[in-house]
C-alpha cells in the first residue's frame, strides 16, 4: 500500500493523496455520499468517486477511487458482491428494511425448515427481481425514492439478476418491540450487480405468506475487494492508505503481462496482437502490465486486435 502519514489522529491530509483505490468499511448511519465527502477531505482532492452505493443502514465494503483510479470504478460497479444479512419474517415494511414503517405484521413464530429452504431455492440462480420502490432507480428522470416520499405510487419493472449463493446460516425466534413473534434468518448472499438484498428479504417473506424485511446488512466483498483490505474512516484519518493502481486492477481484472516493446506501443495508444489466453471486452477489459509491474492500459479485443480502452501510463 502507498501511505500518507498525518501528524495527529484526525488531522486531514495536507497534500493530495496518490492515485489508487480506497476500500472503506462503511459505518452504519453514513450515506455513501457522506463517505466520499470525508475521503475527499482526507485525500485533499475532489477527484474521489465510489463504485456502487450502500444504504445508510448497511455497513461494510464501499470501494472508492482517488485520482486516476476513478477511471477504474466503471469496471468495479459491475462486479459480483457478497453480503451477510438478517431477514425478519413475519413483518413487512414500506422500504423492505428496518428503516421503513410497518405495512403488515402477521407474525411468524415458527417457520417450517422445508418451506424456508424451498423459498430460498426459488430465489437462487437467474431470477427476475422487482427492485424496492424506494431504490435509487430513476423513473422519468426522478429517483424512485423521491417519488415515494412525494406520495406517489411507484411500480418498478422486474429486472434480471443472478443470485449465485443464498445460504441460511442461522434461524432463531425473536419478538418485535410491539410483541409480535417473528423469525430472524441470518443469510449469506452472493449476487450480481444490481441486486437488492432487501428485495430478496421481501420476496422470501412473500413466498412464505408472512411478509419479510431486512434488519441488518453487511457487504463483505465487491469483486476482488474484501473486508481484509478495508479501512475504517477513523483509521484513514490516522494514516491514509490507497491500493496503488496496479494492485487495484489486479484484484478485479484478468492480467496480461507485456514485453517492453508492447508496453511502449500501448503507451502511445496503439493496438496489440491478441493474446489467446487473455481476452477482454469493453465491459470487462484486461489489465496490461509492463515488465516493471506498472499498469499501462486496459485492453478490449476488437476487430482482431487488443485495443486500449484506457491508457494509464501515457508516453512522455
Amino acid at each position: 500500500m502507498t501511505r500518507t502519514n498525518h501528524d495527529a489522529v484526525g488531522r486531514e491530509a495536507r497534500s493530495p493523496a496518490p492515485d489508487g483505490v480506497v476500500v472503506v468499511d462503511k459505518p452504519a448511519g453514513w450515506t455513501s455520499h457522506d463517505v466520499v465527502a470525508r475521503v475527499r477531505r482526507l485525500a485533499a482532492t475532489r477527484r474521489v468517486g465510489h463504485a456502487g452505493t450502500l444504504d445508510p443502514m448497511a455497513t461494510g465494503v464501499l470501494v472508492l477511487g482517488v485520482g486516476r483510479a476513478t477511471k477504474l470504478l466503471t469496471f468495479v460497479v459491475g462486479a459480483d458482491k457478497e453480503y451477510l444479512a438478517t431477514v425478519r419474517l413475519g413483518v413487512s415494511t414500506t422500504t423492505d428494511d428496518a428503516e421503513g414503517e410497518t405495512l403488515e405484521a402477521v407474525g411468524a413464530p415458527r417457520v417450517e425448515p422445508d418451506s424456508l429452504a424451498a423459498g430460498v431455492r426459488s430465489l437462487t440462480g437467474d431470477i427476475a427481481q422487482v427492485p424496492s420502490s424506494v431504490s435509487a432507480i430513476k423513473v422519468d428522470g426522478k429517483r424512485a425514492y423521491a417519488r415515494v416520499r412525494a406520495g406517489e405510487d411507484v411500480e418498478l419493472a422486474a429486472r434480471p439478476v443472478t443470485i449465485s449463493r443464498f445460504d441460511v446460516l442461522d434461524v432463531r425466534a425473536a419478538r418485535t418491540d410491539d410483541g409480535v413473534e417473528v423469525t430472524d434468518v441470518d443469510v449469506v448472499v452472493v449476487c450480481s450487480s444490481g441486486t437488492y438484498v432487501r428485495a430478496l428479504a421481501r420476496d422470501l417473506g412473500a413466498s412464505l405468506g408472512v411478509g419479510g424485511h431486512l434488519t441488518a446488512l453487511r457487504r463483505t466483498r465487491v469483486g476482488g475487494y474484501g473486508l481484509g483490505v478495508a479501512r475504517t474512516l477513523d483509521g484513514l484519518a490516522e494514516s491514509f492508505d490507497v491500493l496503488p493502481l496496479a494492485e487495484a486492477a489486479r484484484a478485479i481484472l484478468p492480467a496480461r503481462e507485456l514485453s517492453e516493446h508492447e508496453a511502449q506501443e500501448l503507451s502511445f495508444g496503439r493496438a496489440l496482437g491478441l493474446d489467446p489466453a487473455v481476452r477482454g471486452t469493453r465491459e470487462a477489459p484486461v489489465a496490461a502490465f509492463a515488465p516493471d509491474g506498472t499498469l499501462v492500459a486496459l485492453l478490449a479485443d476488437e476487430r482482431g486486435k487488443a485495443r486500449p480502452v484506457l491508457v494509464l501510463a501515457s508516453a512522455g
